[in-house]
């Protein structure tokens, strides 16, 4: 009874911070991907149009018409990925089903041959393909994590993806863009405003990956500088050209 009770503060604390991350990308991806993107592609275009020596006027229209393209491009994006992801699922789900409803004992079998392939004595996998298989549902549900591996239940939202995508590329591709709407007439503020803002968005995406902080930010920085400065290279190019 004392062991038990000594047991029990900690399986108290394992229970309560066991806890896990969202992999399954039904909010986090796009938005991640949206703010980086919205950063990258409109400080990119921003500093190739002062590159190419455009008024203060001209740099704003463009990277306004930036945000706003890339803003609905990337939803439309999103919501067209994963629904067409959601229906790819769902019909391979109706197959599923349709076999599970017309090869029952095949469908047991295969899943206790599964269990015996991980190990489950044959027997006792035969027995707990039975018990689990008696409720449809449960073993659709079954065979899709274990034959298709994904979960039924917890499928990406089209809608949820392509708002996540809107609402976080509008927000980085308005950080270079603000110095210009307070009055900047160069583009270093605006620069400086994207890089700060790269390293931020990396920063925080290590919170929920493996990596550190730092490490993290200073990529998405070296990424989104190197952008930058072939854009401006090449928009001085061209304008030159041009001109």
């Amino acid at each position: 009874m004392e062991i038990m009770d000594a047991a029990a503060p900690t399986h108290v604390a394992h229970r309560d911070n066991h806890t896990h991350r969202d992999v399954n990308g039904g909010w986090l991806r796009p938005a991640v991907f949206g703010a980086m993107d919205g950063l990258v592609s409109n400080v990119a275009l921003m500093t190739g149009a002062a590159g190419g020596a455009l008024s203060q006027q001209a740099i704003i229209i463009t990277g306004l018409a930036g945000l706003a393209a890339g803003a609905f491009s990337m939803a439309a994006g999103e919501y067209t990925s994963v629904a067409s992801q959601r229906e790819l699922v769902q019909a391979e789900l109706d197959v599923e089903r349709a076999e599970l409803r017309q090869h029952p004992k095949d469908e047991l079998e295969e899943l206790a041959a599964l269990y015996t392939s991980r190990g489950v004595e044959p027997a006792l996998a035969r027995q707990v393909a039975a018990q689990l298989s008696k409720d449809p549902e449960q073993a659709l549900e079954i065979h899709a994590r274990e034959e298709l591996g994904i979960d039924p239940s917890d499928l990406p939202s089209p809608a949820v993806a392509a708002i996540s995508s809107f609402g976080s590329f509008a927000l980085g591709a308005l950080m270079p863009l603000l110095p210009y709407l307070l009055g900047a007439s160069a583009i270093w503020p605006a620069v400086l405003f994207a890089l700060v803002g790269l390293f931020a968005c990396g920063a925080v995406v290590a919170r929920v990956t493996a990596r550190s902080w730092w490490f993290s930010g200073l990529r998405q920085l070296a990424l989104g500088g190197a952008a930058a400065g072939v854009t401006y290279v090449l928009g001085a190019l061209f304008g030159t050209v041009v001109g």
